[in-house]
């Protein structure tokens, strides 16, 4: 007769998952989560991310929303009372809280108005290059042979061709630079590096054994590549794109600070930066609050990438 106070291997099974179903300290449901589960499930426990998401929040409402923050009028200028006046820090949030230019402008409102064109350009960019460069090396890294060797020297060609340098030529070209008119020089240029990581997540993703079973069962190409590779391979290109979204807000605000942005009709923190230089001794809140303003925004995205890494990354948790 067995012991009775002797566990049997079924019992011990049948009492496993209620013990494994406890994780972190609450109840699981059960089901095993998934990459992308357990990356938000450590997200939302990183300060960084939380930080992050929270500056990008506001700043997206700021550039969707500029009249919820101020009410001045950021091409308004009063050359007689407000020619480089200095910031009045005690008046938070209204148009003299940051001072005045050189031409009697609210330094303020155009700080909150040159948050939509930088922001829009920056998601516009990273939309175009992580569909097209996603695509591009998607495609390479799944068919391999000489469609790889076909797309990956393209790839190396437009990779050559210094990105800002290629943009300012590009740029240089149309005389009425609209937002749509920066993001498409910007995206033409960038989305190699997307390409890149794509083609190397999917060369990695198409032998394993899901993909394999999926083309026995006779699953079409076309299902294969957006059902199975492109969910597994997405992670590093979600965390190239957050960090580039900062570049190329950088690239933005570069290329207004040489002219070949947005111009003074239209508000950009890069453009009001170059209007800055001639006042930096005697009058440096007029480059103060807009470089500043451009740094926190990069700084946040940036920020946003690295907590997306170590989320998605397992090595690094």
């Amino acid at each position: 007769m067995p012991d009775a106070t002797k566990t049997t291997a079924a019992e011990a099974v049948a009492e496993t998952p209620v013990a494994a179903k406890v994780v972190d300290g609450g109840e699981a449901s059960g089901k095993p989560r998934s990459l992308w589960g357990d990356a938000w499930r450590d997200l939302r426990r990183r300060p960084l991310f939380v930080i992050s998401a929270a500056l990008i929040v506001v700043l997206i409402l700021v550039a969707a929303f500029p009249g919820l923050f101020t009410d001045a009028n950021p091409e308004s200028g009063d050359l007689q009372n407000h020619f480089l006046e200095k910031p009045n820090l005690g008046h938070f949030f209204q148009a003299d809280w940051f001072g005045y230019d050189r031409q009697g402008r609210s330094i303020y409102a155009r700080v909150i108005f040159g948050a939509r064109n930088s922001i829009m350009v920056g998601l516009g960019v990273t939309i175009l290059v992580t569909a097209f460069g996603g695509l591009v090396g998607m495609l390479a890294g799944y068919f391999g042979g000489f469609w790889d060797s076909l797309l990956s020297r393209i790839v190396d060609v437009f990779f050559g061709i210094p990105f800002l340098l290629g943009a300012m030529v590009v740029l240089n070209a149309f005389t009425d630079r609209t937002a749509m008119v920066i993001i498409g020089a910007l995206a033409f240029l960038g989305w190699t590096q997307i390409a890149r990581v794509m083609r190397g997540a999917v060369i990695t993703t198409k032998h394993a054994d899901y993909v394999m079973a999926a083309k026995a069962l006779g699953a079409g190409t076309g299902r294969i590549l957006f059902r199975h590779i492109l969910p597994n391979a997405l992670a590093p290109v979600i965390v190239v794109a957050t960090i580039s979204l900062g570049t190329y807000i950088v690239a933005e605000s570069t290329l207004s600070f040489l002219g070949l942005g947005f111009g003074n009709d239209s508000f950009s923190w890069g453009s009001d930066i170059s209007d800055a230089l001639n006042d930096i001794r005697n009058n440096p809140h007029t480059l103060i609050f807009p470089a500043g303003m451009l740094s926190i925004t990069v700084l946040a995205f940036i920020m946003m990438g690295d907590a997306v890494r170590e989320a998605l990354d397992p090595k690094l948790r």
